[in-house]
């Protein structure tokens, strides 16, 4: 997710045209994920936040879980040195919390200490004099491989890991960067196979399969990234991760599936679209200006909480005809707190949470999109 308030245009250099797949019926997944990005949650405990579901306060994780969410995805930052989140220890507790409620879990490594998104990818502090391509490598190598086995000690492996965070541009830039325009293939490419290389060696050793992804913003980059790495030489990985923000795609809903389906012949890849997001009101609940405004409305769908939900309902389905596996909301329990960013007091995605900012923090209806009915047929 692009956190930068002042930039939110995702790089769109290259795209090409979607063609039109041929017709095909999905059968809808014999494990649909349906999940949530809940990065956020323990920070909001820790700042006083309060969810509610008929009025009674409720344990959040645990209200996502008896909804029916069944994947959490967790953001990890390598030493954060601006916050107490999103670090070693804090994604240990969220994968604890969400494991013990049968959730499986989605790790997403940034490799850098701040957020990594479509405009930026740059590389944590401790690597920055690494000149050596093999000792950078090294270095994703071994930082991957010790977080993932130190979570398996304590018994917290996750269930999938992306390799990296919308890596539109070329990873592990130098904190200087300012230019995106070039990717320098062959280093980028030789840097994400040395983190599949890792998770693959730690599911040797411990026995237990990690699912690999890569993760890319938008479907219309996806075209034009995938080919570049495979002709230099992306080793096998499992899953295609995307981001769809309608407000930031040159794509509509309706094309969604072609690209997936596309994708999905091309690459033999499972695909999963592991960040959206839409509002459910154009209130803002605090002095933090929210990211989702009425440019990010499609026609058909309004600000309110049935418009959000039924965004939901309509964009699985559209994953799942295009052959995709499931979809994950980005930071639905990010409401409004005491506590500020750097941007401002609160939240800036309180009308675009699950939550009403308005009424004590009450469940919406949205959480409706969790309920499986509404898939079985496509």
């Amino acid at each position: 997710m692009v956190m930068h308030i002042s930039i939110a245009i995702y790089v769109l250099a290259g795209c090409q045209t979607a063609q039109k797949a041929p017709e095909e019926t999905h059968k809808v997944p014999s494990e649909l994920f349906l999940g949530a990005d809940l990065s956020y949650v323990n920070e909001m405990l820790d700042c006083g936040g309060i969810y509610r579901k008929e009025g009674k306060v409720v344990e959040p994780y645990q209200l996502f879980a008896e909804e029916g969410n069944n994947l959490v995805r967790l953001r990890l930052w390598h030493n954060p040195d601006w916050t107490s989140y999103s670090d070693y220890e804090d994604v240990k507790l969220a994968i604890k919390r969400s494991k013990k409620l049968g959730m499986s879990v989605l790790l997403d490594f940034h490799y850098s200490d701040d957020w990594a998104d479509p405009n930026k990818q740059l590389i944590p502090k401790a690597w920055k004099e690494i000149v050596s391509l093999k000792i950078l490598g090294d270095s994703v190598y071994n930082y991957t491989s010790k977080v993932l086995t130190n979570l398996n000690e304590s018994g917290l492996l996750p269930n999938m890991v992306q390799i990296g965070n919308e890596t539109n541009v070329e990873i592990l830039m130098p904190l200087e960067s300012k230019n995106y325009d070039s990717i320098n293939w062959e280093r980028n490419i030789y840097l994400i196979n040395r983190g599949i290389t890792a998770v693959n060696d730690v599911s040797k050793k411990t026995g237990k399969h990690i699912a690999t992804m890569i993760h890319i913003a938008q479907p219309e980059n996806a075209e034009w990234w995938f080919p570049k790495a495979f002709e230099y030489g992306i080793i096998e990985f499992d899953w295609i991760g995307l981001s769809y923000y309608p407000k930031w795609s040159d794509y509509s809903l309706s094309q969604l599936a072609e690209v997936i389906s596309l994708l999905k012949k091309k690459y033999s890849k499972r695909i999963m679209v592991v960040e959206t997001a839409y509002p459910a009101t154009l209130q803002n609940a605090d002095d933090a200006g929210n990211l989702l405004a009425e440019d990010a409305l499609l026609e058909g769908f309004s600000a309110t909480p049935l418009g959000q939900k039924d965004f939901m309902i309509a964009l699985t389905k559209i994953v799942i005809e295009g052959g995709g596996e499931g979809v994950i909301y980005w930071e639905p329990a990010w409401i409004s707190v005491n506590c500020s960013t750097r941007w401002g007091n609160g939240s800036h995605w309180d009308n675009a949470t699950f939550f009403d900012a308005q009424n004590g923090n009450e469940a919406l209806t949205t959480f409706g999109f969790y309920e499986r009915a509404n898939y079985s047929k496509n």
